[in-house]
């Protein structure tokens, strides 16, 4: 069986655990501080706070900056769960928006039809690695009209002056937008590192920041390490320090740190990321080479002159297929001990979400290619050998079905 998406765990990454565990760090250390600087040094940001999932970064971002009751945030109606989740145990409101027609993210235009005087925010996700248009959204929150519907509920709202711009870039660790790194894109950035990413640390995350200038982003990064270990001002760490047991609590916060161990995983990942990325683009291009000469075959965007994918998704459509016909094609895959997948059911066909009053009518161009798309495996250990067997895989059970 051909595996979707296994991480890359080899000695070199036992090797590096294994001296986390007999370093006597195994919260949060020396390592995890070391990963957050070598992510902010790869990603051209200014700053960057680990944590244990993406989801935990992002309620914490949202709580920061203020999000509650009353307030609206829009996002894409194709993403994962985790993306609206958020919002929701932050009493905000989803506003869900459909995505662009010439690829899976979300629609500029349609994030300025629905914004309102209670939009706070707006977190555009780089559906399988392949960056938003950020310096479009940018402009679209920096427009003088835009800005004057904004109302600040405090005074880091207050500050910015206008919609924060959240990149939601769980895919996109390494995609490049005009020459910069997912991470320097939008106003803040929030990462997973969960088992299945391009890079991973088991589970985890980090949050990069990219505020303005006048936001101080030393003060910000230690405001979020407090945050993340329930609101106290010292972390294990600081107190091994003689004398300095005693700390305080500044305000109710959460429990979502990264351990030494899981940076120990990132450390090793991020040393030889582009050895990962080189040999996805590898797989994307074999794909591509053979599917392009198929008549049913929409091939996924993943290059332009603009942007660079970071290679995590192949997403490959089906065309004039329904809903119906890509689930039985799936099945054929699958029976040739081939995994594929789908990214994602998008969010109004949720049961938590359809309750709430989302309609999956609503989102037309959503729909349109949920229904014909199917994932394919990429990791660094797939052998082109076992990329050829996907490809007759898929080319057999959709030849069959249609």
């Amino acid at each position: 069986m051909i595996p979707f998406s296994p991480p890359r765990i080899d000695q070199k990454v036992i090797d590096e655990v294994t001296a986390a565990l007999q370093s006597g760090w195994i919260t949060t250390g020396p390592r995890t501080k070391k990963f957050e600087k070598e992510i902010s040094a790869y990603c051209g940001c200014k700053t960057t706070v680990a944590v244990n999932s993406w989801t935990m970064g992002m309620q914490v971002l949202l709580a920061w900056w203020g999000i509650k009751e009353g307030d609206e945030v829009i996002l894409p109606a194709y993403t994962y769960c985790a993306s609206a989740n958020v919002i929701i145990h932050s009493g905000a409101k989803p506003v869900m928006v459909d995505i662009d027609q010439k690829d899976f993210n979300i629609s500029v235009e349609n994030i300025r039809k629905a914004i309102t005087p209670r939009t706070k925010a707006v977190i555009a996700v780089d559906i399988a690695g392949f960056p938003c248009d950020y310096d479009q959204i940018l402009n679209v929150v920096n427009e003088p009209a835009v800005r004057s519907l904004f109302s600040a509920n405090n005074e880091l709202q207050e500050k910015l002056g206008r919609i924060l711009v959240i990149a939601d870039a769980a895919h996109s660790f390494g995609a490049l937008l005009h020459g910069k790194r997912s991470g320097a894109l939008a106003d803040i950035t929030s990462f997973s590192f969960h088992a299945v990413k391009n890079l991973t640390t088991a589970e985890g995350g980090a949050l990069s920041f990219n505020l303005p200038g006048n936001f101080d982003h030393e003060e910000i990064y230690k405001a979020f390490c407090t945050m993340i270990l329930h609101g106290q001002n010292k972390d294990a760490l600081a107190k091994t320090q003689k004398g300095n047991w005693r700390y305080d609590v500044e305000e109710p916060g959460f429990k979502c740190n990264m351990t030494d161990i899981q940076a120990a995983i990132g450390l090793v990942e991020l040393e030889r990321y582009q050895e990962n990325l080189d040999r996805r683009k590898k797989i994307f291009d074999q794909y591509s080479e053979v599917f392009k000469n198929k008549s049913w075959a929409i091939l996924p965007v993943y290059e332009t002159e603009e942007k660079t994918t970071s290679y995590h998704l192949y997403l490959l459509r089906i065309k004039g297929a329904d809903e119906v016909t890509r689930d039985a094609i799936m099945q054929k895959i699958f029976d040739r001990d081939v995994s594929v997948n789908v990214h994602f059911l998008p969010l109004p066909t949720l049961t938590a979400y359809k309750k709430r009053g989302y309609a999956i009518v609503d989102y037309p161009e959503t729909w349109n290619k949920y229904q014909n798309e199917i994932s394919l495996p990429v990791y660094f250990n797939l052998t082109d050998e076992q990329v050829q067997i996907v490809v007759n895989a898929v080319i057999e059970a959709i030849e069959e079905v249609l």
